[in-house]
């Protein structure tokens, strides 16, 4: 009989703490419902806001984005998600910077979508000229120089540089010259990829379409002074917010870099 109670006196003192566990998870699950729908509200009205915002820039009510000093601007990225990448997009995305006086730029996406389609870019843009080097000092008002890059490009020019380098290294060892190239360090690298001719400009100013807030393997070395802007989906950009983003880089004093 005392064992009886024993198990009763046992099961009824489990229960207030079952109860206490299933009200903590119900709670914890209402308070991260609450915080998921107030930042969702806080992104639409985000989005309301900058809709409303890029339809006052691009009908110029709102003058000071009129007075551009895009000369500032030397080299600009245009990073796109591959699976977001819309051909007719990007060809109204560049004729949108056209306009707006942008005369070099790089095109880049990770799987290379966009440079498997630099024919049909160049055909249907008759103002656009391939990126050489050294274009990044032409300058003609009628005419985009225009770079195509992917993620393949950064790894085949690591590779070609490192074996530069690697190169380098066992000739010096052979010459019996053990103090000097001892220590590779990114001034090195640099001049490797210069000499592979891979190192290619420098943005001043990277824009990224797509959901993704990085760079999606934009060759990292090129990017030591680049201003990185997210644009959200390419298939909902908007000309005022293209607008808004080159002119507040004009507005930035940069202390280092070109």
């Amino acid at each position: 009989m005392s064992y009886s109670n024993n198990m009763v006196a046992a099961d009824n003192s489990e229960k207030p703490v079952a109860w206490t566990t299933q009200a903590n998870n119900i709670a914890h699950q209402l308070l991260w419902l609450i915080i998921h729908v107030i930042i969702n509200i806080f992104f639409f009205l985000l989005g309301i806001v900058d809709t409303l915002e890029s339809h006052l820039i691009s009908s110029g009510v709102l003058k000071k984005y009129e007075a551009i000093n895009v000369e500032k601007l030397h080299y600009l990225a245009i990073v796109v998600d591959s699976e977001d990448v819309q051909k007719m997009k990007v060809l109204q995305l560049l004729q949108w910077l056209a306009d707006i006086g942008v005369k070099h730029v790089c095109l880049y996406d990770t799987e290379g979508v966009l440079k498997k389609s630099k024919e049909i870019i160049l055909e249907k843009l008759s103002f656009v000229k391939l990126f050489e080097e050294g274009d990044e000092n032409f300058s003609d008002p009628r005419v985009m120089s225009l770079e195509f890059a992917s993620q393949s490009d950064g790894k085949d020019a690591l590779a070609r540089a490192a074996n530069l380098l690697f190169m380098k290294h066992l000739k010096l060892r052979s010459l019996g010259d053990t103090q000097e190239e001892k220590i590779f360090t990114e001034a090195h690298m640099v001049e490797a990829l210069k000499d592979v001719g891979s190192s290619g400009p420098e943005p001043d100013l990277l824009l990224v379409y797509g959901p993704a807030r990085c760079h999606l393997g934009f060759p990292a070395w090129r990017l030591r002074y680049t201003e990185i802007v997210h644009m959200g989906p390419l298939n909902s950009m908007k000309y005022g917010s293209l607008l808004k983003a080159i002119y507040n880089f004009t507005l930035i004093r940069q202390n280092y870099g070109q």
